[in-house]
């Protein structure tokens, strides 16, 4: 492993953005530490550190990050589908959505299978023999959660292609276009009281963060423009907070009406803006930073399995919990001296089983042959280091079998209600029929696993159709 990251490192070609990388890792990464810092375990269940503790929420704003890696997102999807534009044979559109599609799926889906797969087993095992009770049933139902961000991102990489084009056209425009449906919905939800229209921003939240990532790849975010950003977004968070119907805290909280979250609210999409702002006013130093040979090869290496990490963090902090309460070792009461005593040593043990669980998964977050020309999202994977800007010498034309772009649309739908449904129902009562609604619509476990087997099948399927 060591000597492949040095040479995938030494191999980055001069003209690729480092900085997109680091924000990539960074990102996840603090997602993962706040997840774990935010648990407050008892043994009668798992609380929130930031109910117990209330003058913590304001540390949301620095630690929710999903808006910094939706916008990465968005910058490498734009360089890689144009990418495939430019060396697809003549009326090969399809052709290109569909390479484009079943590539980032692949990358995303195989590890994700896998995670789903291996817990399904796991708890359908439990339950078979008796248990489920007491932490056990509290991981059953906990450990998709982090699969809603999966759902989330497979619906921005299918519409790259449109919104890419609605960007070229009108630029800022398009972004403009979006954060005011964004606004709309709102106000539809807080002051007409209409009902279930405030899923729609799921989409207009996190698509408009995404269009911000096309407009960093055409150079539309230079200047003062992160400055004005990062401004503008935290006063208007810092407004709606105050004075509208929006709670403080950035992530979702127990027994909250309104969730700036679940779903994504404008006070979440201002967030957004000032984080965005926030990154790219770092951007000039962090990649001095990068230039340092043992730096850029950590973040390569990180690069190459942090999805996997992502996936299992959970499992690890879980599983950290678990073997506490097996040695009978004394959980003590959430934000007391004794509590923030043991979080070092509890973080210490749930980074060190995560890497574990990476050794054991991280080979199904690097496909053999990747089918689009390189991604500028991951080092670590061949192909991918001379994406953002390198020769390309060498590279394939894209193909595709006929009707490949429409399966790989249906395959990436059904995984988008998938793993959206999986993220809420959990695996805990997988046996027992047990439901959560996915906006208006029952969905079980087995229904949500059935789902997401069946839309990775068709991606799969769709992805030897093209090259």
């Amino acid at each position: 492993m060591g000597s492949r990251v040095r040479e995938l490192a030494g191999a980055t070609p001069a003209t690729r953005d480092r900085y997109v990388d680091l924000l990539r890792v960074a990102s996840l990464g603090t997602v993962v530490l706040g997840h774990w810092l935010m648990a407050a375990v008892t043994p009668d269940g798992v609380g929130n550190l930031l109910a117990v503790v209330p003058a913590l929420q304001p540390l949301t704003w620095l630690l929710q990050v999903m808006p910094v890696f939706f916008f990465v997102g968005g910058f490498s999807h734009a360089l890689s589908y144009r990418s495939l534009l430019r060396k697809r044979p003549e009326g090969a559109g399809s052709s290109v959505y569909s390479a484009f599609l079943c590539a980032r799926l692949q990358r995303l889906l195989r590890p994700t299978m896998v995670f789903v797969l291996v817990w399904g087993a796991a708890a359908l095992l439990v339950q078979l023999l008796g248990g489920g009770g007491g932490l056990t049933g509290v991981t059953l139902r906990m450990v998709t959660q982090p699969l809603w961000f999966i759902g989330i991102y497979l619906a921005m990489v299918a519409f790259t292609p449109p919104l890419l084009r609605l960007h070229e056209r009108y630029g800022w425009g398009a972004f403009a276009g979006l954060a005011g449906a964004a606004v709309a919905v709102d106000v539809l939800r807080f002051a007409a009281g209409v009902p279930y229209v405030e899923f729609l921003n799921f989409a207009f939240v996190w698509l408009a963060v995404h269009q911000l990532g096309f407009l960093r790849a055409d150079g539309h975010l230079r200047l003062r423009r992160p400055a004005l950003l990062a401004g503008g977004g935290l006063i208007a968070a810092a407004a709606l907070v105050a004075f509208g119907p929006y709670p403080l805290s950035m992530v979702g909280m127990p027994g909250e009406k309104v969730s700036n979250m679940a779903p994504p609210t404008l006070a979440l999409l201002a967030h957004g803006l000032w984080l965005v702002g926030a990154v790219e006013l770092l951007r000039a130093p962090a990649a001095r930073l990068l230039e340092r040979p043992r730096v850029w090869r950590t973040v390569v290496a990180a690069n190459g399995v942090a999805m996997t990490a992502f996936l299992w963090h959970l499992t690890a902090m879980f599983g950290v919990y678990g073997a506490l309460l097996a040695l009978d070792v004394t959980l003590p009461e959430p934000a007391s001296a004794a509590w923030w005593v043991q979080v070092p040593p509890r973080l210490a043990l749930a980074a060190a089983l995560t890497a574990a669980l990476v050794a054991a998964f991280r080979t199904f977050e690097r496909p053999a042959a990747p089918a689009e020309p390189g991604s500028p999202g991951v080092p670590g994977r061949r192909g991918a280091l001379d994406s953002a800007g390198g020769s390309g010498v060498g590279r394939p034309k894209v193909t595709g079998a006929p009707g490949s772009g429409p399966l790989a649309a249906l395959g990436a739908t059904l995984c988008l209600l998938g793993v959206l449904g999986l993220s809420m129902v959990g695996f805990g009562g997988l046996l027992d029929g047990r439901t959560a609604l996915l906006i208006a619509i029952p969905v079980s476990a087995p229904a949500a696993v059935a789902m997401t087997l069946g839309g990775w099948l068709l991606v799969e399927r769709a992805g030897r159709g093209t090259r």
